[in-house]
């Protein structure tokens, strides 16, 4: 993998690799190289096949739309479908029965079913399990969160990415360090919508305990004298040397979550420790991230970072300085054909929309009661579905689906804010 810098004020040079980003550059004659070449639709959905490998089968980008199955319907109708009736349910119901066939029964998720997105990434993972327990799929969540706990590194945190098996993919990529946020968040999520009455949520706490341990020492741990993380590689899946919002605002989410499942489980001493490092890392994003129009120092550059939305609802309670920083990045990224940029230096094609960050602007909506804004960036991600009506990672500039679908990260991001339009999602305390 080519090294890319990310300046702290200047800007950012990044790349895609599987369901990350890719470095993209400018050739010597100003012709755009191959990562900004606008990417082809390479699948349009899965479905299940009991004569597959794996009992899953991948769609062609033109396949047609297919009911769900005796068995998806009742799956369905254990839980919720968030929305109203209409465009929104009906993505909604899509994006679960995709995320449940993205999801082995040892509680491993794929990114999608390529090859080279069949992999669990620790973030999409975490967004898949608090995307059923929004919908009342508990169990699913928790075999999630299992797995998870399984993968996490003696240092509590995880690697890159991982094969399905639950190899790390040594592909030289460095670890990613906003896992140690994601997992604690997702399992602070998972039991906030669990009755907590029931003698089994607490055990399943307690056996999940030692993984939101671990991963908070870790997230404590990476802070600087400045409060901040030092360089690493975040959701744009780039080498750095650079410290980066996309890491920061994880780890903060999930030291308030995990500060809270301290307490909850009589943990006194963990939660003073992690949440004194949420305060230190909180006065730390304010002065070092300035340039994405949130701090006490904003900066005439304009950087905006889609990762600014992970500081806001439901993963924070509300700032005015976060709220503003919020709506001008999604002023800055988003593009003529409605979808949004990962950030506005990215590098990679200037008009290819990233469907995990709009639906992204959109749960910050949804979670924030801007309900007009929410249903506006669904309908968005509604209408830019392949044939079979799974969502693609990425739209193209003239509206068309395109990489790989369905993506379970945007499938996840698409149930919660959805979810997040019928009723208040749970926010961790801080």
């Amino acid at each position: 993998m080519r090294r890319a810098g990310r300046w702290i004020v200047v800007g950012v040079v990044f790349a895609l690799l599987g369901t990350g980003i890719a470095l993209a550059a400018v050739d010597d004659a100003g012709a755009p190289s191959p990562a900004q070449r606008v990417p082809a639709l390479v699948s349009g959905g899965v479905a299940a096949d009991p004569d597959a490998p794996d009992g899953i089968v991948e769609l062609p980008p033109g396949a047609p739309p297919t009911p769900p199955t005796e068995a998806e319907r009742a799956w369905l109708d254990a839980g919720r479908v968030p929305g109203a009736p209409g465009e929104l349910r009906e993505t909604a119901e899509r994006a679960l029965l995709d995320m449940r066939l993205l999801t082995r029964p040892d509680g491993g998720v794929a990114a999608a079913w390529s090859p080279i997105w069949r992999y669990t990434w620790p973030r999409d993972a975490a967004w898949v399990s608090a995307a059923y327990s929004a919908t009342g799929h508990g169990g699913e969540a928790l075999a999630v969160l299992r797995h998870l706990a399984a993968l996490q590194r003696r240092d509590g945190g995880w690697e890159a990415r991982y094969r399905l098996d639950g190899r790390p993919v040594a592909d030289g990529r460095e670890a990613q360090l906003d896992a140690s946020g994601w997992v604690p968040w997702a399992v602070w999520f998972w039991y906030a919508e669990q009755d907590p009455a029931d003698p089994s949520a607490a055990a399943a706490r307690e056996e999940l305990w030692p993984a939101v341990r671990a991963a908070a020492d870790r997230a404590a741990a990476s802070l600087g004298e400045d409060g901040i993380p030092g360089p690493g590689a975040d959701y744009w899946e780039t080498r750095t040397d650079q410290r980066t919002l996309g890491t920061a605002a994880p780890l903060l989410a999930g030291l308030h979550a995990a500060a809270d499942l301290a307490r909850t489980g009589g943990h006194g001493a963990e939660a003073e420790r992690w949440a004194h490092a949420a305060d230190v890392l909180r006065d730390g994003i304010r002065d070092e991230f300035g340039q994405y129009g949130y701090g006490r120092t904003p900066s005439a550059s304009g950087l905006a970072d889609t990762a600014v939305t992970w500081l806001a609802l439901p993963f924070a309670a509300p700032e005015p300085d976060v709220t503003d920083a919020v709506h001008r990045a999604a002023q800055a990224l988003t593009l003529d054909n409605g979808g949004i940029l990962p950030g506005n230096n990215w590098r990679g094609h200037p008009q290819v929309a990233w469907t995990p960050e709009t639906a992204s602007f959109a749960l910050y909506d949804a979670a924030s009661g801007n309900r007009a804004a929410a249903e506006a960036r669904l309908l968005w991600l509604a209408r830019h579905r392949t044939p079979h009506g799974s969502l693609p990672e990425k739209v193209a500039p003239n509206g068309r689906p395109a990489s790989v679908a369905p993506l379970a990260w945007t499938a996840a991001a698409v149930i919660l804010a959805t979810t997040a339009l019928d009723r208040p999602l749970p926010t961790p305390p801080g």
